[in-house]
């Protein structure tokens, strides 16, 4: 079966895409580094062609606010249009658990815009919220420090593994439409300024980290349990004491492992 990876080159879609084609499927990299831009239109008809599932991967390379807007609304309309002509069958969307919470950051709002968009749309869905990833502690824990502290809200947070992610995308991409909502997230709850202390202790950063409940998570103040699943989510398998012992392995990952970014 043919599957587009919209954005297969990052973090989460080459790790989709290498696990699609285990699985024995013709998973195929789209992104601006293979020659499909979906925010201009360029590319797109030709490489959604005989495919029949299409996986929206892809994130802005812009978080301001008209930008982010712009491309999420964009590339949503033009994925759609595309994917009617082409036929395919089920259209797979990654987005963030709370992001229906958290009106006041631009980024959420426009992941809003674009799941708004799919699932009005007549192609046949699934809309995934998956909770932060490990990957991006090093860069909560940049964005939140000023003087050498990084002040950070006290709420939940459940975050998975950038490999269970793919793992959970690439079955999604292989089963029925389910038309809704699926939340997927870690199997350990945290508090957020907890975990990345945890990790800048784990990697020798002597940076302090302070509970600030009015700390702004990019942008917007966080309830305790804004940024975790309700329901019964899919579970990732990872641990965070087993994400940690991955990243300090001294030899080379295998070759067959995808190169990450931390960006979909």
């Amino acid at each position: 079966m043919k599957i587009v990876v919209i954005g297969g080159t990052g973090l989460i879609g080459s790790r989709t895409v290498e696990r699609l084609r285990r699985r024995g499927h013709d998973a195929v990299a789209a992104s601006p580094k293979t020659g499909v831009d979906t925010l201009n239109n360029l590319g797109l008809a030709e490489v959604l062609e005989g495919a029949a599932v299409v996986v929206d991967l892809a994130d802005s390379p812009s978080y301001e606010e008209g930008a982010v807007m712009h491309f999420f609304e964009t590339t949503a309309r033009n994925l759609i249009a595309g994917e009617l002509k082409a036929g395919v069958k089920h259209h797979v969307v990654l987005s963030i658990v709370g992001s229906e919470r958290l009106p006041d950051n631009p980024y959420f709002r426009a992941k809003m815009a674009q799941q708004r968009i799919v699932a009005s749309s007549p192609v046949p869905h699934t809309i995934i919220h998956s909770t932060q990833f490990f990957e991006f502690l090093p860069g909560i824990a940049d964005a939140a420090t000023s003087d050498g502290v990084a002040r950070l809200s006290p709420a939940f947070v459940q975050p998975i593994a950038a490999d269970d992610v793919a793992d959970i995308i690439a079955t999604i991409a292989t089963e029925q439409p389910q038309d809704a909502v699926v939340e997927i997230a870690g199997p350990g709850s945290f508090r957020l300024n907890e975990i990345v202390e945890r990790y800048l202790q784990a990697i020798g950063d002597d940076r302090r980290v302070e509970p600030d409940v009015h700390a702004r998570y990019f942008g917007a103040e966080l309830e305790e349990l804004t940024l975790v699943p309700g329901g019964s989510p899919t579970m990732g398998h990872t641990s965070f004491p087993q994400w940690l012992a991955r990243r300090r392995r001294p030899t080379r990952e295998p070759a067959t492992e995808p190169a990450s970014a931390l960006t979909n």
